[in-house]
């Protein structure tokens, strides 16, 4: 244990630093601060020596020049069992730190700011902050760093206690070293702001779960955040239920994002990161029953997602209709959380609304592939048979097109009034995901519409969906057999319209 004897107290952000400069002020500690922080300090009555009364050397540039002197840093770095290094000190005169409270310039919401200008983000990347950081960090064999307010009651505990442990420093030694990694990625980020991609990426990431297992029992997973960054997952609240698991976790981020690609009110039901089901309605009510008819089967151990407010009649069709994993929706109307009740291990969950503008990584061998979110359009949609598709038939087609873009390729999409009624994904061949689409929509695909994610290579995928009963098609094309496949739908009758636009999901 290492007794506090003398602290150096240097913030941007000032929560709670007057408490905690008087909580160490009554334990006997010397505060030693510099600029605002040492105006705050002294305007709340407490004792402080400036950092230019140590160094002899007032802050310069500015400000961007005050703490980077031997007097600080030697009172910071030193190895205080090295008889050279306590010669050293003995020599200049400096007096060691046991304590380095130091947060940085808010580089990050400076730089989020609109309208925030070069000069304004360059004055704040820290230097001399960091600097004290991560020398403090390195030297936590003798020295406990404190970056966040948060860290203040644990801190004044310690130091009531009689001085600070081993254990504590190397914790606190470790959040430093990521608060400065963190605080670094975001510099970078800036300035490669200008690249698309970015020539560098630097990611920091902090866990904030940890889970069971992975995807499967013997594999070790958790929940990690980008930081300053809330995602929909961050700030939901379960209302009941077991904690989520690492497939929840993928399955809800597909059902959340594929609810809110539609306007109207909607509901995704999802297995394996793919929809089994999907509707829209007037009518929540309705919009779940007609998604639940798409795929009961598979529907089994689902998750379920609404972008409207999960009311009590919509809730009774979902607990009457089978077994599902999770239940997230905006909200939950008055009664919704009580009837939930009678299935105490469904997690049911109200989340703020998705972003749907953030990267996609993937992890590949030694590093990542990253890519922008594939957004769906619907301009430039060419109609490219002898029949243009009706009104009503064109509204089917942007619900089937949207549906098959967030499903896994290959990916067939058949639907009739806004309602996925067969969908046919992740197969090797498109006219297989033709084929086990049509199979799950059954008789329902008479008058129905069908959507490809990627063209048809050959025309025996438009022959599967006509003979059906389908009677318009959207996809991509681009094939090189092309006139085969538009030659192959105007024998049909049926109606195909080419977007220009791939939707492959891997």
């Amino acid at each position: 244990m290492i007794k506090v004897k003398r602290a150096l107290v240097s913030v941007y952000d000032k929560t709670g630093i007057e408490d905690l400069g008087r909580a160490l002020v009554e334990d006997g500690v010397e505060l030693v601060s510099s600029g605002g922080t040492a105006t705050a300090l002294a305007a709340a009555g407490l004792p402080v020596t400036k950092v230019a009364d140590v160094t002899g050397a007032p802050e310069m540039l500015g400000g961007r020049v005050k703490t980077l002197h031997p007097s600080i840093h030697g009172g910071i770095l030193a190895n205080l069992d090295d008889p050279h290094h306590r010669q050293d000190l003995a020599d200049r005169g400096v007096t060691p730190f046991e304590l380095v409270v130091v947060n940085l310039y808010p580089f990050r919401a400076t730089v989020a700011h609109p309208g925030v200008t070069e000069a304004e983000a360059i004055e704040k990347i820290d230097i001399g902050g960091p600097a004290m950081v991560r020398s403090a960090a390195k030297n936590h064999q003798y020295v406990a760093v404190v970056t966040d307010p948060s860290q203040y009651e644990a801190i004044t505990g310690a130091v009531s206690a009689g001085g600070t442990t081993l254990e504590l420093r190397k914790t606190l030694a470790k959040a430093a070293f990521f608060h400065t990694a963190s605080y670094d990625a975001a510099i970078v980020d800036w300035l490669e702001a200008d690249k698309d991609p970015p020539a560098r990426k630097v990611i920091a990431l902090e866990r904030r779960q940890t889970l069971r297992y992975g995807e499967n029992p013997h594999q070790v997973a958790a929940a990690f955040s980008e930081v300053d960054a809330v995602g929909w997952w961050q700030s939901m609240t379960q209302l009941q239920g077991k904690a989520m698991s690492f497939n929840n976790y993928l399955d809800t981020e597909a059902a959340w994002r594929m609810a809110y690609e539609f306007e109207p009110p909607t509901v995704t039901i999802i297995k394996h990161a793919n929809p089994c089901g999907l509707a829209t309605d007037p009518s929540l009510a309705e919009a779940f029953s007609k998604a639940w008819d798409c795929d009961p089967a598979s529907a089994f151990g689902s998750v379920i997602a609404f972008n409207r407010m999960l009311d009590v009649e919509t809730a009774g069709r979902l607990l009457a209709a089978g077994f599902v994993e999770v239940v997230i929706a905006p909200s939950v109307a008055d009664g919704v959380a009580e009837l939930f009740a009678k299935k105490k291990n469904l997690r049911l969950i109200t989340a703020p609304e998705p972003s749907l503008a953030d990267l996609d990584m993937r992890r590949i061998e030694g590093g990542f592939v990253m890519q922008g979110r594939d957004a769906v359009t619907e301009s430039e949609f060419t109609v490219v048979s002898e029949r243009p598709p009706t009104e009503l038939e064109m509204v089917d087609l942007m619900f089937a097109w949207r549906v098959a873009a967030h499903t896994k390729s290959n990916a067939i999409v058949v639907a009739k009034n806004q309602a996925a009624i067969g969908v046919g994904a992740g197969d090797q061949s498109r006219v297989g995901a033709s084929e086990r689409a049509l199979v799950r929509a059954g008789d329902r695909s008479v008058g129905s519409v069908a959507a490809s994610d990627a063209f048809f290579p050959f025309r025996d995928g438009i022959d599967a969906l006509a003979e059906a009963g389908v009677t318009a098609i959207i996809e991509p094309g681009g094939s090189v057999r092309d006139a085969e496949v538009i030659q192959a739908a105007d024998e049909y009758g049926v109606a195909l319209v080419f977007t220009h636009t791939r939707h492959f999901r891997h």
